[in-house]
């Protein structure tokens, strides 16, 4: 019953508020009234999955085999919540300093539902109709502001990921030959007996739909542009939610449908996860625009999540489900507070900073303590001194970042004073991060249980 209300509620209020004018303050709050809904469901289905359970439900009433399979476990919960939860933050965040477009609130909406459903479905093909949903919707956000840049930035994202749907479409039917299934389980299974050189096709062109939605290099080329065109708002949900859907896609499809071929691969991950940590670390210092430092900063991040996956095994999983929820929280606290003036966002805005390079008592330092365990497990010094390295760059750029954003007038800023809801709110997802750097237990707890569902193959 949970699981249907957690799509229904975005479903429904989406719908109807893309009708209506988003610029009303009246509409922008219902729309976060009803991500704040969204959330408080998959709140309750955490907790009821929380201890390693499912919640399972058949489309239709259909007999299982024949209805689409809507199926929660801790990993997918924990995607779904992370994701609606930066989305109410840049609703919220832009109903406070007003809509500048009429189909914003719905849309943001509209991405909950489809982002809610992907999380949660057991079926290669619902997959792919989630995914394309919110793709759909991100498409149209991209363009929010209506100025040249944002405009360019929409051209840019709708073009490359258009390739990347189709290259995972083509990946779906490749699958679906090879095995005549779309449900996950019967796909894993049927995997077995196929071709090994099928098998490694269909999951290479699955990794590079998903590398091209997370940016990964060298699929990053999008990204830059992307980030540094759109709105602080826009770019905190593409960065925080949408790219979940690349660290969720590469884990579910990695260790569920494609073990063996996961594991041949792993050095392979791992060097590519390096050198997006090395380039973007790079080229993020080596950039004057905060927009951009923060968008190659994106590049590099992700990189952490492909070296985890790549060394695999439960502490190489865990570590990467929980670097990629710190990684999300952390994004959408620096995207939103770059476009925010004032005392209480500088300290928010250097908290979101020092996470990022794991610096304690912020939330990023577990994230990186995680990592470095997985290092040292996996025997390889190399591999330590990858992460102090990317670390240390981290902390180079954002310092400059917050240099000169926080430190150095800006004459664009004079008299515009952020209202101060947009300050507070921008301080509560701070204090959020470092709340799971001081007290991190539950986030280790539900990401240790997340990879005993994942490896346990999602049985119900």
């Amino acid at each position: 019953m949970l699981l249907s209300i957690a799509l229904l509620v975005p479903w429904v209020s989406g719908a109807l508020l893309v009708a209506l004018d988003g610029r009303r303050r009246a509409v922008a709050w219902l729309a976060v009234v009803a991500l704040a809904a969204n959330l408080a469901v998959l709140g309750v289905l955490a907790a009821e999955v929380s201890t390693g359970g499912v919640a399972q439900v058949v489309t239709g009433g259909w007999p299982v085999g024949v209805g689409i399979v809507l199926r929660a476990d801790a990993l997918g919960v924990a995607f779904a919540a992370l994701s609606v939860l930066v989305l109410l933050a840049a609703a919220a965040h832009e109903a406070i300093g007003g809509v500048r477009s009429r189909t914003f609130p719905g849309l943001v909406v509209l991405l909950s539902a489809g982002l809610t459903g992907l999380f949660v479905t057991a079926d290669v093909f619902s997959f792919y109709v989630f995914f394309e949903l919110a793709m759909t919707a991100s498409y149209a956000l991209s363009a929010y502001g209506g100025k040249r840049r944002q405009l360019r930035a929409a051209l840019v994202f709708t073009a490359v990921n258009l390739l990347g749907s189709f290259i995972f479409l083509l990946s779906v039917a490749g699958a679906y030959r090879v095995t005549g299934a779309l449900a996950m389980d019967q796909v894993a299974q049927r995997l077995l007996t196929v071709n090994p050189n099928a098998a490694v096709l269909i999951a290479a062109g699955f990794f590079t739909a998903f590398s091209v939605k997370l940016g990964l290099f060298p699929f990053h080329f999008w990204l830059p542009t992307v980030y540094a065109g759109a709105r602080p708002a826009v770019a905190a949900i593409l960065s925080g939610a949408v790219a979940n859907i690349g660290s969720y896609g590469l884990l579910r499809f990695g260790v569920a449908l494609f073990p063996e071929q996961l594991r041949l691969a792993g050095v392979a991950l791992v060097v590519l996860g390096a050198a997006s940590i090395v380039y973007g670390g790079v080229m993020a210092v080596a950039r004057g625009d905060a927009a951009e430092m923060l968008a190659y900063s994106a590049i590099g991040q992700v990189g952490y999540v492909l070296v985890a996956l790549g060394v695999g095994g439960p502490v190489g999983l865990t570590a990467a489900v929980l670097y990629s929820a710190v990684n999300s929280l952390n994004k959408a606290l620096l995207f939103l507070a770059s476009g925010v003036r004032g005392a209480l966002v500088a300290a928010a805005f250097a908290l979101g900073a020092l996470s990022v390079a794991g610096v304690p008592p912020a939330a990023g330092f577990v994230g990186k303590l995680e990592l470095f365990r997985t290092g040292v497990v996996a025997g390889s010094a190399a591999l330590v001194v990858l992460l102090v390295v990317g670390s240390a760059l981290s902390l180079v750029y954002l310092f400059q970042v917050y240099q000169r954003r926080f430190w150095r007038a800006d004459p664009q800023a004079v008299g515009a004073a952020s209202p101060l809801a947009q300050r507070l709110l921008t301080a509560a997802l701070a204090l959020l991060v470092l709340a799971l750097g001081v007290w991190p237990e539950p986030l280790l707890a539900f990401s240790g249980h997340a990879v005993e569902a994942l490896l346990a193959g999602n049985s119900p």
